[in-house]
Order: C-alpha cells, then structure tokens, then sequence
C-alpha cells in the first residue's frame, strides 16, 4: 500500500496540471443537465487553490433558488451552514460565520484523487467521510478533473464512497 502523503503530493501536482477554467466550465455544464440539478438542497464546498471550481456552481444553484449549504467547522465537526455572510474558517477556508447543521440532499464533494470504486483521497482530515456517516441518505458526488482519477486507492475502515463523479468528461456512476 503507498503512503497516502506521498499520494497527496503527487495528486495535488496532477491536479495543478490539470486545473482549469474551461475544464470547470464543462464539469458545470455536466452538473447542470444532470438528474442531480434535480434536488434542492446543496452542500457544496468552497473551491480553493487548483480545486475543481465552485464558484459558477455556487451561483447558478442559488439563481435557480436551490438552498446551498458550504462546510464550516465547529467543535472538530463538519457541518453544512446555509450560505450566507463568509468569513476564513478552519484552514482559512472561506465558510459560512454561522449556522447549524441543515439537512441537505447532494453534497459536492472535493478531491485529491478518486478511483474506480468511488472511493476517494481527500486531505487527510476525514471531515468529509464523518460527514457522510452521520449522513447516509445524501447524494455523494465528487468534483475533479479526469486526471485525478486512479485504479485503487488505500482505504481505511471509515472511508464513505461516492454516488458519482464529475469530471471535464462526464459523469461515472459509482456501485456505492
């Protein structure tokens, strides 16, 4: 099994080499002709660095009036805060200054790399996979460029697949 730090490194520049902002356009584009656009309620994350941008979906969710929620972390917990007045939070990420937990039904979901299982590398916190076992019934759709994606991952006994990904090229459906 390889060392997931070293992993880390070398999707982050895989991801950097991949970034762009036609490639986000496209994956917006899958997003928005899909049956995800369905839904109502979002969690989405605040894209930073070379992350898959969510910013023109950020917008286009709350011009069609969809509720959006974003992380903010509190007592060491994820939780998805109605978006609304954003200040740095937890690892200066931009994140909503305050709100409870809402319920939500499709969580956009931030990568390092994902694989064919659905399973995916994230930063190493487990913020994400805590979410999702304290919410089972949310749609799991991760965000990436077509790059990130690998055969096999290391896993550990609390990773949370993915539903679905979207990436530049389309969408990949997931047996999770």
């Amino acid at each position: 099994m390889c060392d997931k730090k070293i992993l880390r490194g070398r999707f982050r520049q895989i991801r950097a080499a991949a970034h762009s902002e036609e490639a986000d356009r496209q994956i917006l584009s899958h997003i928005l002709h899909s049956p995800f656009w369905n839904a109502e309620r979002f969690f989405v994350y605040h894209a930073i660095g070379t992350e898959a941008g969510t910013r023109g979906l950020i917008a286009a969710l709350r011009a069609a009036g969809k509720q959006v929620c974003l992380p903010r972390i509190e007592g060491g917990v994820m939780l998805a805060a109605a978006y609304g007045e954003l200040t740095q939070g937890a690892y200066g990420i931009p994140a909503p200054r305050t709100g409870a937990d809402m319920p939500c039904d499709v969580a956009f979901t931030p990568l390092l790399a994902v694989d064919r299982s659905g399973y995916r590398l994230g930063y190493g916190g487990g913020f994400y996979d805590a979410y999702f076992a304290a919410h089972p019934s949310v749609l799991r759709i991760g965000l990436c460029y077509a790059a990130q994606q690998t055969d096999k991952l290391p896993r550990e006994p609390q990773d949370v697949p993915l539903h679905a990904l979207v990436t530049e090229n389309g969408i990949v459906h997931f047996n999770a």
